[in-house]
């Protein structure tokens, strides 16, 4: 099991040094409370047997997240992560997918297929184009 000995940030990263010396990285995407605390709050950390907690904003890393196979978010999980304005539910119902499955793609639970990604971009473009024609 890897042990994560030393951590530092950089403005979407999270950083960590193992007891072997290997650098860790993953996205402060997956963590929002992390990502939008400030320097201080983020200095305010205790190391566990198995993690990270920050208790003051309620956050926990366990060690091993660190070397996920998502560590860093796909561009589609970024797209939805970095975009909260989406109502999720109400774009999977556009799409005619149901919300929960959309909702395990952007948080990494099930993987969507190639077919069904590019489904995904294809609406979020014709989004897109809707909202660039709309005219006051």
């Amino acid at each position: 099991m890897i042990k994560i000995k030393e951590i530092w940030f950089s403005d979407d990263q999270i950083f960590g040094r193992g007891e072997d010396g290997r650098i860790y990285s993953q996205s402060l995407l997956w963590y929002p409370r992390l990502r939008a605390a400030s320097a201080e709050e983020r200095e305010k950390y205790t190391f566990g047997f198995d993690g990270i907690h920050w208790r003051n904003i309620d956050e926990d890393i366990s060690f091993e997240s660190f070397v996920y196979e998502d560590a860093q978010p796909t561009p589609m999980q970024k797209f939805f992560l970095t975009h909260k304005e989406i109502n999720i539910a109400e774009f999977a119902r556009s799409i005619g997918m149901n919300a929960t499955l959309l909702r395990n793609y952007i948080n990494g639970f099930k993987k969507p297929s190639v077919e069904r990604e590019k489904a995904i971009l294809a609406h979020i473009h014709q989004l897109g184009q809707e909202l660039m024609a709309a005219n006051f």
